[in-house]
């Protein structure tokens, strides 16, 4: 089996780093698969390319959520990687590091979408995470306008990459703000297990 992982793509080139250093910690989850990387836009190879080249591939989207992309773009492949509990545990990992209390609000901050499944999906994991940390989670949409925060209040990023929506979120003035989800253990996990249902991760 080869596993095709499509990002949206980015002008950024951490963005093409992040994508990169998320497929090395795929492949060291599971030696030996055959992992590659295609974008939607902005970078190359395209998914049109890779899939000639690997017309067997599991394609899985790298998306957190579904949307345009994931329905028109790419029709029929694996569901996006959000909502899931494996978001919740690197969300909470994210929002450690960034030296945010357990107590406190979080608002999720994800990138935005028209997408009412999209938005559902957004919604449905910032149920996951108010489940997790027993706090309140609300959701703001970096192409909104920002939302008022309180002294007290963590922003947890719901984006994969670095890029211009992260730093965006640099402009909120909040006292903590996670970092992307990036080349967590647990979104590589869950990429694996987008790939292969059924997957039982090693403990």
């Amino acid at each position: 089996m080869s596993l095709l992982a499509v990002a949206h793509g980015s002008r950024d080139p951490r963005a093409q780093q992040a994508v990169e250093a998320l497929l090395d910690a795929v492949r060291a989850r599971q030696p030996g698969l055959s992992v590659r990387a295609a974008y939607l836009d902005h970078a190359r190879p395209s998914v049109a390319e890779a899939l000639a080249e690997t017309p067997d591939a599991v394609v899985v989207p790298l998306l957190l959520s579904r949307g345009y992309h994931l329905g028109v773009d790419l029709g029929s492949v694996a569901p996006s990687l959000g909502p899931d509990p494996l978001l919740t545990t690197a969300l909470q990992d994210r929002l450690a590091q960034a030296g945010a209390p357990p107590d406190v609000p979080v608002v999720l901050a994800a990138a935005g979408t028209s997408d009412l499944a999209g938005r559902a999906d957004v919604e449905a994991q910032a149920g996951l995470l108010a489940a997790a940390r027993r706090t309140e989670v609300t959701v703001a949409y970096l192409t909104d306008a920002p939302p008022r925060l309180s002294v007290r209040t963590a922003v947890a990023a719901y984006l994969l990459w670095p890029g211009h929506f992260a730093d965006r979120l640099a402009e909120w003035g909040a006292r903590w703000v996670s970092a992307p989800l990036a080349d967590h253990p647990a979104v590589a996990e869950l990429v694996l297990a987008r790939a292969q249902p059924g997957r039982t991760a090693p403990a």
